[in-house]
């Protein structure tokens, strides 16, 4: 069954163009020498782009595949205006990204509710002939053509906001602990790669507080070159203010987990290893206290270390105490209000898009073919009104 979470979409974006201004003279029964009076052309239509807390994935725009506005309405005799082109707004979730799909440059970043970016900018209307009279020219014969309208094709990349993100590699009790912790109620099996897409879920705290996790799919070693489903949901931690990294208690050695998992973030985007971590050793219902002290010793005293079990809910009021404490922090408010304004977004890289576009089902051309016929920039007009 197709799932409803569409995080990545391909669209072409067309602006309108700018109407053109008229060139007439007025000519009646008792003023056959009225003078010009050409009016302008309409503006073309916007392309903008708007925050929408309302949507949180991109299925609303996955099969509209083109996005046009309108194009400005011509100016006519009496000084008569072309109508403004409609502008069209794309309602998207709050952290989206847009790329060009043409080379893979950041555009913009859309992070809140009813932030609005101009994507593409209408044409101009074209000025008529009234606007060109003077002293010494009296009847302009000439107006000017609107401005060409611009066209572009877009990716669209949601990257999720939550508090805290969950990194592990597969059947680590990622979608168990959310479960636990939260009212989400993601897939739960006994096999790897069980979550297929982001989850998030909303977890409380003391005194009516709360936060929110993100739960992705697991990564494996190598996701950083494309092994596995990581590399593809790994953008949805990017805005994270903290990684909690989960690793299961009965791995044969749970330090060189944890590397593995930093070591894949940090191919992916070395930034992520600046943000606050917490290490989470699940399935600790398998281990007596004795051993846990063992354990303890070996582990990275660089963070955080909780033992716990989603299951018997073993250590899950330390871990909920350790994570409200760490996104408190006063470094990590720090850090996150110089990241909200200065958050890079690397260009996508050419070498890898394609397959990458392949991989989400995007990477089949968009072409759009204007049927309508050439205009002719020359649109000189002299009436004869007859008026009683």
């Amino acid at each position: 069954m197709e799932s409803n979470f569409v995080d990545y979409v391909k669209i072409m974006c067309r602006s309108g163009k700018g109407g053109k201004g008229s060139m007439h003279l007025r000519h009646v029964k008792y003023n056959p020498n009225g003078g010009p009076d050409g009016g302008d052309g309409g503006k073309g239509g916007s392309i903008i782009l708007r925050g929408n807390h309302n949507y949180w994935t991109l299925l609303h725009l996955k099969y509209e595949r083109h996005i046009f506005a309108e194009h400005g309405g011509n100016g006519g005799r009496d000084k008569c205006h072309g109508t403004d082109g409609k502008d069209i707004y794309i309602d998207v979730p709050c952290g989206t990204v847009v790329y060009n799909a043409e080379t893979g440059k950041y555009i913009c970043d859309v992070t809140y509710d009813g932030q609005e970016v101009m994507l593409l900018k209408g044409g101009r209307g074209g000025l008529g002939n009234f606007q060109f009279r003077t002293a010494t020219n009296q009847a302009p014969r000439y107006a000017q053509p609107g401005e060409p309208m611009q066209e572009m094709t877009i990716i669209l990349e949601l990257k999720l906001l939550a508090d805290v993100g969950l990194v592990g590699f597969p059947n680590a009790g990622k979608s168990t602990l959310v479960s636990a912790l939260s009212n989400a109620k993601p897939k739960i099996a006994n096999y790897p790669f069980t979550t297929m897409e982001p989850s998030l879920g909303i977890v409380g705290y003391r005194d009516g507080k709360s936060f929110v996790m993100a739960d992705i799919p697991g990564i494996i070693e190598g996701a950083s070159e494309g092994k596995g489903l990581g590399l593809r949901f790994l953008r949805h931690i990017e805005r994270n203010s903290l990684l909690l990294f989960m690793v299961p208690g009965d791995t044969d050695d749970i330090k060189r987990e944890y590397e593995i998992l930093l070591n894949e973030l940090q191919q992916f985007n070395p930034e992520m290893l600046d943000k606050h971590r917490v290490l989470a050793v699940t399935k600790s219902d398998l281990l007596d206290e004795e051993l846990i002290e063992m354990l303890r010793e070996t582990l990275p005293q660089d963070l955080p270390v909780v033992f716990i079990s989603a299951v018997t809910g073993y250590g899950l009021d330390e871990l909920k105490d350790v994570l409200w404490r760490e996104l408190n922090a006063e470094s990590n408010k720090i850090q996150g209000i110089m990241a909200e304004d200065s958050l890079v977004h690397r260009d996508k890289d050419m070498s890898m898009f394609a397959q990458e576009l392949a991989d989400e089902g995007e990477d089949e051309d968009i072409e759009y073919i204007d049927v309508e016929d050439v205009e002719d920039l020359e649109d000189f007009e002299y009436e004869d009104d007859e008026e009683v």
